[in-house]
């Protein structure tokens, strides 16, 4: 059984909020970071390069990027390496098939809930 299968939904919401207030404290963000902004910060930190400025695009990137790192554990994406600009890339492994956005958001906050633990 999947980690994000054995959690039930008050300890999803009760961790989630737990893990938004403890990075709005490091961060210093004036409000708690939703979901497109943890993944933003997963993304830099998979990246590795936290001072660069980044484009819209690059920051629509990294989301993807960190969708991909939080993803690959459950074998839908493999590391393919970097490019020559050091971005990292992945290959799909299995079709994300989850139905529903309420589904794939908590698949995702499951597995960012995961990540930061693992960071610990």
């Amino acid at each position: 059984m999947a980690f994000y299968e054995r959690m039930e939904d008050w300890e999803l919401d009760f961790n989630w909020l737990q893990l938004r207030h403890k990075l709005k404290k490091s961060t210093q963000f004036d409000n708690l970071p939703d979901l497109k902004a943890i993944l933003f910060l997963i993304g830099v930190q998979e990246y590795g390069r936290v001072n660069k400025t980044f484009t819209k695009e690059e920051k629509r990137d990294l989301m993807h990027v960190a969708v991909c790192a939080l993803l690959e554990k459950d074998g839908y994406y493999s590391f393919a390496g970097r490019d020559e600009e050091g971005w990292p890339h992945w290959d799909i492994k299995k079709p994300f098939k989850v139905k529903g956005l309420e589904e794939q958001e908590r698949i995702l906050k499951l597995n960012v809930i995961e990540y930061f633990k693992n960071l610990d």
